[in-house]
């Protein structure tokens, strides 16, 4: 029977599948049967009569769980097994130990899970200052950091961190009073448990004699250390990764588990599975040569078992207006020639970068979704902004005005919105007209005297602006920039670089539209854009449009590529990662199968201007084309590097942007943030 088993997998998925004991790491490869290798492990380790509760197999995802759950189940049930084992999440399992060794914290195991808004409520009801994403975001990172309340206390340096620590602080307190926890703390506290009760590690060791993971190079610092006190009566831990695909650093997941693997545990049996059952020659080929530039991997090279393939195009275009038109009439071909529209799909690295393609379809009458995300016209803070110029050409649209009257936050909450609206109702007048014929105290009288002033200076803004758009339309966004400074409140957002590149990439539609267009206002831009809105309706055949980020573990026939620009692709200006940005570009290039299309541009509208840009290195990188930037590696400063400065003394770069043969440095020196030129920093 086990043998069986076996038939159906190559050499090197067999030598994974039949390991038995010892640790084991196979390092998967894009399209390499990653799923079937560990599925077919798990029902031989149960044919070969390894009791099937011993073995724990741990995943990201339900849907990852379920697949494979499904898989092993079909498998097993040939092998006339019945007990299964334990396949599910990491937070799954953390839930199960917990009801269970609660007690061990000295708290009852009749717990409540508490979710996301859950977790934001809470944290908003502790301090209204802060915004709750950034408090939700950084208490996050601490749990997963094994940083305690006190210790985070300890340790903040500046006034916001202090701040946040404090709210962390409080914020346990509450869920410990009310016997609640959180998504982390399914994970962190059956750590604190186990590490604080050796017996009981041991025992819960000894009970799991296999355990399983997947998607190892997605683990954090707190799933390390939890696997470890899992394995410390036995080595035998298998897990299933691919460093070259290690794409989430951004939230806590860290490459060096999967790197120092085979140095953490003991003989360590390392497998590589390098057949491609996906792609073809050609696209892999590309792939290979792009990631062999990153330093930090452990080394594999893809093999196709499919054909060599088309050549892979690339499209030069002026800007994103010539790139959409190119890739518009690409699909359309595609489609007369029989391609289903589900079989054809859209990657981008920056989410703003879907703007211009969701315009050209919706005029186009293309079909398409956007996976993982909002339409651009539907994303908060282009929402925001089309209340605000809908105001300026219409003070009567009360909808319009309730959005913003309080963004950004100027103190006005829904009490006060309420108490406008019903005056509003009882005169019989917008609310806008409300505030312009009330004098202060008038004004006071319904909202109060703090309330009374913001909303007549709000009025007195939004006159000004009126009087700037009629004078010229070409300045009124720098004036509507100057008064409500819009952009700047996503500052301290932990999504605010993406929602900046979003009002950006708006700003600088609206600036092209008008120099396009210089006989319309406003208004004809605010109704053309809400006919665009309305033809964005799809059904299932349709092109799919989605972030790299969302691509991850997904395979398309027809795949195109947008963005290939540097500051695009790879992102930098925000202290990126550059060879995680690789990686992401070796995980977007490996979900083609058969026709693959990178597309660059000469310029595009950056920051709310038109920028002239370089094509991505990673074209170079890739052997696809010439003459692309290239970067001196040993010279090149990155997020997270140690440097040394001869007053400051040592510090740590936070961001690294290019400037001219330098780089311009922001560098934290014990909680002090400095912008210093590399020129006067060592690397430590």
């Amino acid at each position: 029977m086990s043998e069986n088993l076996l038939s159906l997998l190559n050499d090197s998925q067999k030598s994974a599948a039949e390991h038995i004991d010892g640790s084991l790491l196979i390092l998967a490869g894009a399209g390499s049967g990653k799923t079937k290798t560990i599925t077919t492990r798990l029902a031989y380790l149960i044919s070969i009569g390894i009791d099937p509760s011993s073995i724990l197999t741990l995943t990201f995802t339900n849907k990852a769980a379920s697949e494979m759950r499904e898989r092993a189940h079909s498998l097993i049930n040939q092998a006339f097994l019945n007990t299964p084992p334990l396949l599910c999440t990491f937070h799954k399992f953390g839930l199960l130990f917990l009801k269970f060794h609660m007690s061990e914290l000295g708290r009852k195991n009749n717990f409540i899970i508490i979710d996301t808004d859950d977790k934001k409520r809470i944290i908003k009801s502790i301090d209204k200052e802060i915004t709750t994403s950034l408090l939700v975001s950084e208490i996050s990172k601490y749990k997963n950091t094994l940083i305690s309340p006190t210790e985070a206390i300890a340790a903040a340096q500046l006034k916001l961190y202090q701040q946040i620590a404090l709210v962390y602080q409080k914020y346990q307190e509450y869920l410990l009073k009310n016997n609640l926890v959180d998504f982390d703390d399914l994970l962190l506290l059956p750590y604190e448990i186990l590490k604080k009760n050796q017996k009981l590690a041991e025992q819960t060791s000894q009970r799991y004699q296999y355990i399983m993971v997947d998607e190892y190079q997605d683990t954090n610092e707190l799933q390390y250390r939890l696997l470890r006190l899992l394995c410390s009566t036995h080595n035998n831990l298998c897990v299933v990764g691919d460093d070259d695909q290690s794409i989430y650093g951004w939230r806590g997941a860290t490459i060096k588990n999967i790197l120092n693997f085979s140095k953490d545990f003991e003989d360590t049996k390392v497998v590589k599975l390098e057949k491609n059952y996906r792609s073809t020659d050609t696209i892999l080929n590309h792939a290979n040569q792009l990631i062999e530039h990153n330093r930090d991997r452990l080394g594999k090279k893809l093999e196709g078992t499919r054909k060599k393939g088309d050549s892979i195009k690339v499209y030069e275009s002026h800007d994103e207006n010539e790139e959409t038109r190119k890739i518009i009439d690409d699909i359309k071909s595609l489609l007369d020639s029989g391609t289903n529209a589900k079989d054809i799909a859209i990657l981008f690295r920056v989410n703003a970068l879907s703007r211009s393609l969701e315009e050209g379809f919706n005029k186009a009458g293309l079909n398409y979704k956007l996976v993982g995300g909002m339409k651009f016209y539907e994303r908060a803070e282009i929402k925001d902004l089309i209340a605000f110029f809908r105001i300026l050409t219409n003070a009567n649209d009360n909808f319009s005005l309730k959005r913003i009257v309080n963004k950004p936050k100027r103190g006005i909450g829904k009490t006060t919105i309420d108490k406008l609206e019903a005056k509003s109702i009882e005169t019989k007048k917008p609310i806008f007209q409300l505030i312009q014929e009330l004098n202060a105290d008038e004004l006071a009288g319904i909202v109060g005297k703090k309330n009374s002033r913001t909303l007549k200076v709000f009025e007195a803004s939004i006159m000004d602006l009126k009087d700037v758009l009629e004078e010229s339309k070409m300045k009124f966004l720098d004036a509507f920039e100057d008064t409500f400074d819009y952009r700047a409140s996503y500052d301290n957002v932990p999504d605010g670089f993406e929602r900046q590149g979003n009002v950006d990439e708006f700003y600088g539609y609206i600036r092209d539209y008008f120099i396009q267009n210089p006989h319309l206002e406003l208004k004809d831009f605010l109704n053309e854009i809400a006919l665009e809105s309305e033809n964005g309706e799809y059904n299932n055949e349709a092109i799919s449009m989605m972030s790299i980020h969302a691509s991850k573990g997904l395979e398309f026939r027809n795949l195109i590529i947008i963005g290939l620009e540097e500051g695009f692709f790879p992102l930098t200006g925000d202290g990126s990662d550059i060879e995680e940005e690789r990686r992401l570009g070796y995980v977007a290039v490996t979900r083609a199968m058969d026709n693959l299309t990178l597309s660059f541009v000469h310029s595009r509208f950056y920051k709310g201007k038109r920028a002239i840009l370089q094509k991505s290195r990673f074209l170079s990188e890739s052997g696809l084309i010439k003459g692309s930037l290239t970067i001196e590696k040993h010279s090149a400063y990155r997020k997270g590097d140690l440097v040394q400065h001869k007053i400051f003394g040592m510090g740590r770069v936070q961001k690294a942007n290019k400037a001219g043969k330098d780089y311009k440095l922001t560098i934290n020196f014990g909680g002090t943030s400095r912008d210093i030129l590399s020129s006067f920093v060592e690397k430590i």
